[in-house]
């Protein structure tokens, strides 16, 4: 915090800055006009100008067109980043199964306060634009829907939706060769049964999304774990070691606001790093369900999108942006498409006719993209008020990530601490966490956990947060 010395509109900078930093201006909330805050204050307006001038270079406010002053996301900076951490670079059995049940069985109890499964709050959600569509559907469409399975490759007019939104970032992405399944999680498992069978080796992010290692481990596959910075990502040099000394079949990657760690993945790193398994023809398997949450200008380029030699098998869905409930996702798998479709058609046959219809006609009205710019600035300001209170109410020591989109932090704690005890104790508190051991084969995340932000940041969850905090310091003693 910048000192004031002997100027009036520093101090009260000074004096919003700390009312902003402890919580009681959180992320998105408009700060009293000027003359309301000369009323308080009975400084002149020309002092309280400066003040939100002077909070406007700190980077903590935001000036909006005929609105006034209101409070910036604050990610970068408020505490260190977490420590990368250097798995073995053996391949592993995966066991994990037992303990991602326990955090799926939480999700459920809706007594829980959830800031562990990474949902988005109903209310941010289309869901009222989308039952309209759907009272308003000619009785004939819907009968037609529900009385028939549909094409195994899904809905032809929501694959042209699709690939018309995907065109500027990844050129030719054709709605032909595009597969819906239930979900972005069936797309990556479709994705990984194509190009594995039992026994390969699977490299992954470390830490990385716990479910990629549950499908590793159902598919009796082996998961090598590559170190992963929490603010660049992948450590390049360290993969490419890894696929010298060891066979590697395929790789499942998130590189856009990666889950649990947020970070996003430079351009060049991306290149790079398609680059390099082209190379050594490993196909790679990427996950971009959060794509569109991103909180910058634009969205970032896919990896999908360095793509030479369409073994890129691309994978995303609307569940964290439009409906989870839905259950539409898809896979463009390149040329491994004829494998993923036998594999689908065998699997389940198709998706429901009627959901594929519905996101379809949705996706024509225009009206997504500007739900997508709400439901992005809701999603900032809750990264942010987060982020905020764990750096007011954790212990001296903790650590956390800046993400740059989705919607998770990722928290790193004393070694002391054991993020499954804390689970436990959190649900005897009714608070549901992600305990970061899930997100590898070993404990190398023993003291780390994944924190959910999809829900508007409200005081039960300033309150749940700040318990959070007082097991997190009884354990770290």
């Amino acid at each position: 915090m910048q000192t004031s010395i002997g100027f009036r509109y520093a101090e009260l900078a000074d004096k919003l800055e700390a009312r902003i930093r402890d919580g009681s201006f959180r992320a998105g909330e408009k700060l009293p006009s000027i003359r309301g805050l000369r009323l308080q204050t009975g400084l002149s307006i020309s002092t309280v100008y400066q003040a939100y001038i002077e909070l406007e270079k700190r980077g903590m406010v935001e000036p909006r067109e005929k609105s006034g002053y209101y409070v910036k996301p604050l990610l970068q900076e408020l505490l260190p980043a977490p420590q990368a951490i250097a798995p073995r670079l053996t391949p592993r059995k995966v066991n994990i199964n037992n303990m991602a049940f326990a955090l799926i069985e939480a999700m459920g109890d809706p007594e829980i306060l959830q800031l562990g499964g990474a949902l988005v709050a109903s209310e941010l959600l289309p869901l009222k634009q989308l039952g309209a569509s759907m009272r308003n559907a000619p009785m004939a469409r819907l009968q037609k829907n529900l009385a028939s399975y549909g094409h195994y490759q899904g809905h032809v007019e929501l694959r042209r939706q699709i690939a018309r939104r995907m065109a500027p970032f990844c050129g030719a992405f054709s709605p032909d060769r595009m597969v819906l399944t239930n979900g972005c999680l069936e797309a990556v498992t479709l994705g990984l049964k194509a190009v594995t069978r039992p026994g390969d080796t699977v490299m992954v992010e470390s830490p990385t999304f716990p479910w990629f290692l549950q499908i590793i481990e159902d598919l009796n596959l082996h998961a090598l774990e590559i170190p992963t910075d929490p603010r660049s990502g992948i450590d390049l040099g360290i993969l490419e070691r890894a696929i010298r000394q060891h066979t590697v079949k395929a790789c499942v990657f998130i590189a856009n606001f990666n889950n649990p760690l947020g970070y996003l993945m430079p351009d060049d790193a991306k290149r790079n790093l398609v680059e390099l398994l082209n190379a050594a023809n490993i196909p790679i398997i990427e996950d971009d369900i959060y794509g569109e949450l991103y909180f910058a200008a634009s969205r970032p380029l896919p990896l999908k999108a360095f793509d030479r030699q369409e073994s890129v098998l691309y994978c995303a869905s609307f569940s964290k942006n439009l409906a989870p409930g839905l259950r539409i996702g898809w896979i463009h798998p390149g040329r491994y498409l004829d494998r993923v479709k036998r594999l689908k058609v065998n699997q389940s046959i198709s998706e429901p006719a009627l959901n594929q219809w519905l996101v379809a006609r949705y996706l024509t009205t225009g009206q997504y993209d500007r739900h997508l710019r709400r439901l992005r600035t809701h999603l900032k300001n809750q990264v942010a008020n987060t982020a905020l209170a764990v750096a007011r109410y954790f212990p001296k020591g903790t650590m956390i990530s800046a993400p740059q989109g989705g919607l998770t932090l990722w928290v790193q704690m004393a070694p002391r601490v054991d993020s499954l005890e804390l689970f436990r104790r959190c649900l005897e508190n009714k608070i549901a966490v992600m305990p970061g051991i899930i997100c590898a084969s070993g404990d190398a995340y023993k003291n780390c956990i994944r924190l959910s932000c999809g829900m508007p940041f409200n005081d039960r969850i300033d309150r749940g947060l700040q318990t959070l905090a007082t097991i997190t310091r009884q354990m770290a003693r």
